[in-house]
This record gives C-alpha cells, structure tokens and sequence, in this order.
C-alpha cells in the first residue's frame, strides 16, 4: 500500500466530488442532489436490512449496524441537508420489521436524529472531516459519536416500540443496550472508513509496499480465522486469544496509514461475527445475542485505540516532514543569494569540490565565468541605489535564464558574479560569456548595463578553487582595464 512519506497522487474521483459539493451546493431539487439522495436511501436500506437478520433479541434491535456509521458519515462529508436519505430509508427498513407507520416514523427520526447530532457534536468539537487527523479528536469522537449521539436512535427507538404495543417494557434496558452498542459500533467502525475513503489522496504504491500489505491481510486473516475460526485449541474460548490480533492492527497503523489501519479493523470484524455466530471465538455464550454483544464491544475498543496509534503516528510524520521542509528551506537560504536568488559564494564552493571530484574521475575540464558590472557606482550616484540594485537583478536574471539547468549562477560580491560550467572547455565558456553579456546589453530596461568577465578554466589553469578563480579573475580585471580606455568595446579576453 503505502506509508505517509510518499507523494500522492491526484485527488480521487469521490474527493474532487465532495470539494466541488462543499464549493457548490447543488440545489435541493437537482437531478444531482435527488440522485445522492436515492442512492444514500437505498444504501441505508440494504445494509440495514442485513443488519436486522442478526436481531435476535427483537427485530428492530440488533448489534451489528452499519448504517449508523454510514449516516454519520454522510452528515460530516456531504452536510445536514441529506437528512431526508436517511429518514426514508430507516422508514422503509422499519416498515418491513416488527411495528406500525407511526413506530416505523419514530424510529426514523431516531435514525435520523442521531446522525445529525453525532455529526453536529463532531463538527463542533472534534475537528469536523478532518476528525482522524488527530488522536484527541478521535477520542472526543468515540465519546461524542460513539456514546452520547448514538443514545438518541435506541431511546426514541425503543420508546416508540414499547409505546406501540410492540415489546413488553420489561424488555426496554436490554433491548436498549443491543440497540446503543449497533449504532456505537458502527460508528466507530464503518464511519472512519467512509471517511478516509473519500477524502484520503491516493498514494503511489510501490512492491515493497504492496507486499508488505499482503502479507499483513494474509497474517491478519490467518490469525482471526484462527481465534474465530474454531481452528485453534480444543479449549481456546477459555484463553484470551482475541488480543493476537492487536499487534496485526499496530502494524497496519504503524506501516501503513490510517486508511488500511481501518480497512484491517474491518476485516477483522467481519471475521470475528461471522465466526462468532457460528460458536467459535473467546466471545461465544449461551445466546447468540450475548455472543455479538460482547463482540462488539471488544471490537469497537480496538477500532478506537487503533484509529488513535495511526493519528499519533501520521501527526509524527507530518511533524517530521515539517521540521524537514523547515530545514531544507533554512539551507536553501543560507546557499542563496537573498537579492537575485542565486547560489552564494558558500554553494559555490560546494559545487566547486563537487565538479573537482568529478573531474578527477571523468578527466573532464570545467570552466568558470567571472562577471562584474561596469560602472556600477556610477549608476547609484545617478539613478539611485533602487536602480542599481535592480541593475543587480537584471545581471541575474539574464544569467538564470541563458545557462544550462546543469551550471550553477552565483553572485557573490555587491557587483561580482560567476557562473560555473561542468564539462566546458575555454572556448564553450567563452561563447556563453559573450552570450549573456549581450543579452544583458540589450535587455531593454534603462539605464543600459554592460558587463565584463574572465575565464578560467580546471584543471587548466588551477586544481583549487584558488587558482581557477585566480585566473578568472585577472582575466576579468584586464578586460575591464580595456573596457575603460576603448569605451565599453567588448574585446576577447580569456
């Protein structure tokens, strides 16, 4: 899969849809708003009605329910104004269980209700869609979502039901529990990863990554058919095996990312209530009810602790590539020139050693430019020191723009420039030298500038840095002599 260091690639089809949402609210009766409320209705109704095949304490009352996390979801990433998805589609589904239209609309707006709070409590003080960006705000998730809004469906629910004629108040608090504990699961388990499904980037995934994926599902996998599989020990429901499966959930939100950390808990959720319900599994008692509760109670801890590890981790990350990107961006200046944003004499020097080194084993020469603006203090004393610093961006510029991407431009003088040119010989250099010299002669701007410059060239004239730039630099000051005494006449020095 991928780790947190790598770089993404473009927005996915779903995310550019929520921003675009988000940007641009489609109007409430657009084809396109009515075609997501459908489709949420409709995705509501199957999974709850898959949901309801395991309540076996009353029909409407089950603890395995992921519409829960689904309508949380919906809520957080595409607004509250999607409430009429959910209230059809729980209205529909309780039309088809144990009560009347009037339980069916009370357990509707249960539904319904519960999801707005859990996403309004969210929004408000656990950091909305970027909620599993950080641990404590998945903390204040599990309690907000997972405890305090999930009350609301079991409570109107349940009442409704018990008002209708439809369960013995007697039944009321154990009905309730299985009721509360679906909905916090999945809202723990299935809204987390809705959530980083469709806001998450895609990385680029690369072998060693997608093996290492592999191999963490297979051993997972392996690992909870073991425990909820019946392929262990004679006695294994007497052992507390189930915690085999937690270094397998570290891994994924250690190594991985908090998408395939969550896509680990869901996998192993699946595994551990289908082997459950068939009486294999630590969590296994005298009804299948008991079984789930208890189930889902272990599950729903571990999503919370390993939504939690993969935050702390992912802030780390961010943490450190922060610090990196601060650091890089400290050594870019103290190598650059602040006013022309060329190298400085102290890059220059690297890139020196460097192109020596290189040298050596290539026997290739490289060349060094000297450049100095002409009558520079002239310019100050009667344009202005802002016209001679501009003079200065002029020089550097037309040196950005007319090297190779492979030569290093530096200034590192008030008036002084080089260019350093890997693998050139003295007649290359020279042709690039008068290159931009005339480009900086007639570049347009005024007052007009003209330069001049030496060249020396490694090994030729030097192997230090010393001797190369020695002789570039007599070569420069001849060149300017002439200059001064012909009048500007460019003349051939090297």
């Amino acid at each position: 899969m991928f780790t947190n260091n790598q770089t993404p690639n473009p927005d996915t089809v779903s995310s550019r849809f929520l921003r675009n949402w988000q940007d641009q609210p489609p109007q409430c009766t657009s084809p396109t708003f009515m075609a997501i409320i459908l489709a949420l209705a409709i995705v509501y109704f199957v999974t709850g009605n898959l949901g309801l095949r395991l309540a076996y304490l009353h029909p409407s009352a089950t603890p395995v329910w992921a519409p829960s996390g689904i309508a949380l979801a919906a809520f957080l990433l595409l607004g509250q104004r999607v409430w009429p998805a959910i209230f059809i589609g729980a209205f529909l589904l309780n039309l088809t269980t144990a009560g009347s239209i009037a339980t069916s609309i009370g357990i509707a707006i249960g539904n319904t209700s519960e999801g707005m709070l859990g996403a309004y409590l969210v929004e408000r003080f656990a950091g909305g869609r970027s909620v599993l960006s950080r641990a404590q705000f998945i903390l204040r998730f599990a309690i907000l979502a997972g405890v305090v809004s999930s009350a609301v469906s079991p409570t109107l629910g349940v009442t409704s039901l018990a008002l209708g004629g439809f369960l013995n108040w007697a039944n009321y608090w154990p009905i309730w529990l299985t009721w509360w504990l679906g909905g916090t699961v999945g809202n723990l388990i299935v809204a987390p990863f809705l959530i980083l499904s469709i806001t998450e980037r895609i990385p680029r995934w690369d072998r060693p990554k997608i093996t290492e994926a592999i191999v963490l599902a297979l051993y997972l996998a392996l690992v909870a058919i073991g425990v909820f599989g019946g392929i262990s020990h004679p006695n294994a429901e007497s052992y507390p095996l189930e915690f085999l499966c937690i270094p397998f959930l570290i891994w994924a939100a250690l190594r991985l990312g908090q998408l395939e950390a969550s896509i680990a808990v869901l996998i192993l959720a699946v595994i551990s209530i289908v082997g459950t319900l068939n009486g294999y599994g630590p969590f296994v008692r005298q009804t299948p009810n008991e079984s789930l509760l208890l189930l889902q109670a272990f599950v729903g801890v571990i999503a919370v602790m390993t939504h939690a590890v993969a935050a702390v981790f992912a802030e780390r990350k961010q943490a450190e590539q922060a610090l990196q990107a601060a650091h890089d961006e400290m050594e870019e200046r103290a190598l650059s020139d602040p006013l022309t944003g060329l190298a400085n004499y102290r890059r220059f020097v690297d890139v020196f050693d460097s192109e020596a080194h290189r040298s050596q084993r290539t026997s290739r020469s490289f060349a060094l430019v000297l450049f100095d603006v002409d009558g520079l203090k002239k310019i100050n004393d009667a344009y202005g020191h802002l016209t001679g610093t501009r003079a200065l961006c002029r020089v550097g510029n037309t040196m950005r723009i007319y090297c190779r991407s492979i030569d290093t431009a530096v200034r590192y003088g008030g008036d002084e420039f080089a260019l350093l040119l890997p693998e050139t010989e003295a007649q290359g250099a020279y042709h690039v030298a008068e290159r931009i010299a005339a480009q900086i002669a007639r570049d347009g701007e005024h007052p007009a500038i003209s330069v001049s410059f030496g060249i020396g060239v490694y090994p030729d004239d030097g192997t230090t840095v010393e001797g190369v730039f020695a002789k570039a630099d007599r070569a420069l000051y001849r060149m300017k002599a002439l200059v001064g005494r012909k009048q500007h006449t460019v003349n051939r020095i090297t």
